[in-house]
């Protein structure tokens, strides 16, 4: 059976489509539907590169040493720039396929949570729908472009901690709701571990991911990069 509704699509590019009639088959989605979703999956890997591949990249590198994150939802993709100029121009054009940005500043720097309008579906079992977006600190050795992918365990962490701990590399304490574990690969890429959502984190501590929010900050060197990149 065919069921029509008509509704007002959301935006593609800086434009919106007004009225679309979305037909649903059997459950799938429309014709109309479909383009949405390919155009900000294309959009996307023109930004920060194919996060299908780096997801898969990085569950082979897990179920390699042990780890199976078929159950575990995807938290987020984080994508670095090199130098701050570079990080607003693709802050500014994942805007285009975004519902929602919240920016603040952390550790020094700006760093932006994007809201992806149409989730990218990496996997039968996975979708990407936020993309954290942060510019380099001069502190260590960064991987450039997609950095990591994180995973949330949920009310299992504890164990998942104690289960997996002769292959974690880490720990980083971010606040009291956001205390992720991780592996760091060679290539400077990271999986991470989660409790909660980074949405969940942001709406727990009083930032939900809404609207469009941009810092006010400023380097005093926009081309200038870390120190060293991989």
């Amino acid at each position: 059976m065919r069921a029509c509704v008509m509704r007002t699509e959301r935006r593609v590019g800086t434009s919106e489509v007004e009225g679309v009639t979305v037909c649903v088959v059997r459950g799938t989605v429309s014709t109309p539907q479909r383009m949405l979703v390919r155009v900000t999956a294309g959009h996307v890997a023109a930004a920060i590169g194919d996060v299908k591949t780096f997801f898969e990249l990085q569950v082979q590198r897990c179920a390699n040493l042990g780890i199976d994150v078929a159950d575990f939802p995807i938290s987020h993709v984080a994508h670095r720039s090199r130098p701050w100029r570079e990080y607003v121009a693709t802050r500014d054009d994942l805007e285009r396929v975004a519902s929602a940005n919240v920016e603040n500043v952390w550790n020094g720097r700006p760093i932006s949570k994007l809201l992806l309008e149409q989730p990218l579906s990496v996997s039968e079992r996975h979708d990407v729908g936020l993309v954290e977006l942060i510019p380099p600190f001069h502190q260590r050795v960064y991987r450039m472009g997609l950095e990591h992918i994180g995973f949330v365990v949920g009310d299992a962490f504890d164990t998942f901690v104690k289960t997996q701990q002769r292959v974690l590399t880490g720990q980083q304490f971010q606040g009291p709701l956001s205390t992720p574990v991780y592996i760091l690969f060679d290539d400077y890429t990271h999986v991470k571990f989660h409790r909660m959502s980074l949405a969940d984190v942001c709406s727990a501590e009083g930032r939900p991911i809404s609207g469009f929010q941009h810092v006010d900050w400023q380097p005093a060197d926009e081309l200038s990069g870390p120190y060293a990149v991989w």
